[in-house]
């Protein structure tokens, strides 16, 4: 018999692409994964991935179960919401994710500010790394989740919220400090410190850099925005962050540039599962933050 555990490793396999990563996604070792792979082959009598395949391949029965996977536990994870909610008469719990603090400051106020218009829901917050809150809202263990990352995952749906403003930081006696604003052009060979936990870096490179020809030098990731401001402080670097990431820098002698003409902004988006659009408290507070602008 299939058990949702198995559909449940299976989506973390097609999110991680690796046993090692599935293993952490599903909070697991490597060996009690390997081994659940193991039980699920022998009930169905086939492999369900190419073993050394690089990427992960799934067999033609490990796509079938991945399908299914995708089809069946966001329903299951709905009707398990609508029965309890149904029984209890209680407001419905959302549990919603984002990848840094700030954010979560951010829902927990316009929650707060929508609070007659959200009585029927009750929001649950958590920081979880922005690959890990996808996976975690496709197995159901997430309701909503605040991205930059727009997954091709099908059983995803997405709802505008606000666009961002990404800024470049540089030390004040930095040769760009002085500039109102940077073109592409001028970050050409720099090296630029990344926070990878922040969507900035790739969107820098993606929307900003590349359709201007431009590439950077080299680039340093660093474990916190400390880090960040450290080495901005003590070499001729640079960083790109969301605007609302800069408020914890404060402390530092840093200064704040716009990129590009009229800013360079991306949009950030409430990811939900397809399964809940008539899930009407989700979908009300889904709403409730559309447009709700986090301020600079």
């Amino acid at each position: 018999m299939i058990e949702l555990r198995h559909l449940r490793t299976l989506l973390a396999l097609k999110e991680s692409g690796s046993l090692a990563a599935a293993a952490k996604l599903r909070f697991v070792t490597q060996s009690a994964l390997s081994h659940q792979i193991k039980e699920l082959e022998t009930r169905i009598n086939s492999p369900v991935f190419i073993r050394k395949s690089k990427p992960l391949c799934f067999t033609e029965e490990g796509a079938r179960l991945l399908k299914l996977a995708e089809d069946i536990l966001p329903k299951v994870q709905h009707a398990e919401q609508q029965l309890k909610h149904g029984l209890t008469q209680a407001p419905q719990k959302i549990r919603a994710a984002a990848h840094w603090p700030v954010l979560n400051g951010w829902l927990a106020q316009v929650a707060e500010n929508k609070r007659q218009e959200l009585s029927s829901s009750e929001l649950q917050l958590t920081s979880q790394h922005p690959q890990a809150a996808l996976h975690s809202l496709v197995s159901g263990q997430q309701d909503l989740v605040l991205t930059s990352k727009l997954s091709r995952d099908p059983a995803l749906a997405y709802q505008h919220v606000f666009d961002y403003e990404i800024r470049l930081l540089v030390a004040a006696n930095h040769p760009l400090a002085e500039r109102q604003q940077i073109q592409a052009q001028d970050l050409a060979g720099l090296t630029l410190f990344s926070f990878p936990l922040l969507p900035a870096k790739t969107e820098l490179v993606q929307h900003f850099l590349e359709p201007a020809g431009i590439t950077l030098g080299k680039e340093i990731p660093c474990d916190s925005l400390g880090q960040v401001a450290k080495l901005l402080l003590q070499e001729q670097g640079v960083a790109a962050l969301p605007h609302w990431a800069l408020k914890e820098l404060k402390a530092y002698p840093l200064v704040s540039l716009r990129l590009g003409d009229k800013g360079f902004f991306r949009p950030l988006f409430a990811a939900y599962r397809k399964s809940d659009a008539l899930n009407q408290p989700l979908q009300a507070c889904i709403q409730s933050l559309s447009h709700q602008e986090l301020q600079h």
